[in-house]
């Protein structure tokens, strides 16, 4: 039972295994754009079960702190945002009027970084995810940022290679530098949360030890 005037989230365009991009273009769900940014989003739902996560370890124990990183993540899943909607479009001159990140984005993210590595141990050996429940979730958003990054650089290299004869049917597929950029820089920056959460929850960091 709907209540009036209540919207319907399904609308049953999809039930045929196509979407639509943004501008119109109708394509497969099994496309690479689509797992390019269906990823991004994949990142993003990860990144607000980190949020919660920060918020429960630390928001009795170091209120600034989490605090601090709660702001950090919820500005990075507004950038993501803009990010997928970047991803969805394949028309050049339409995705160009829409937001995106920048380079200041990124160095906000390399700030961060440093200022958590301040109080960090030198890193001797390989960390294994894991320790704290929040580091641990960090640990997987940085895979899945991984995951992101690498089909956003498969998806520029697609038009990057592509025959001249081929490139209409490809053309927008490129991704901007600076989004490949921010997915790195993200992924880096989750690593080193997730070291810095051990060290405010007074958590070992679990390491690799190789052959004993």
């Amino acid at each position: 039972m709907t209540t009036a005037g209540a919207t319907k989230v399904y609308t049953k365009a999809g039930d045929k295994g196509k979407t639509s991009l943004i501008g119109g273009t109708r394509v497969s769900k099994a496309e690479l754009r689509l797992d390019a940014y269906g990823t991004v989003d994949e990142l993003n739902s990860v990144l607000g079960l980190l949020h919660a996560e920060v918020t429960s370890d630390l928001a009795v124990i170091q209120p600034r702190e989490s605090d601090s990183i709660a702001s950090i993540l919820n500005l990075v899943q507004h950038n993501l945002f803009d990010v997928g909607s970047h991803l969805a479009c394949d028309d050049i001159l339409a995705r160009a009027n829409l937001p995106c990140v920048n380079s200041g984005q990124v160095a906000m993210l390399e700030r961060a970084m440093d200022a958590y590595s301040v109080e960090l141990t030198e890193l001797k050996h390989f960390v294994l995810p894991g320790g704290a429940r929040s580091a641990a979730v960090a640990h997987i958003a940085r895979t899945v940022c991984r995951r992101a990054e690498r089909l956003c650089v498969r998806l520029d290299e697609t038009a990057i290679g592509a025959k001249p004869e081929e490139t209409a049917k490809i053309e927008g597929a490129e991704v901007d530098a600076v989004v490949i950029q921010y997915l790195n820089r993200l992924s880096d920056y989750l690593f080193v949360l997730a070291r810095h959460l051990n060290r405010l929850l007074g958590v070992d960091e679990p390491i690799w030890r190789g052959k004993s």
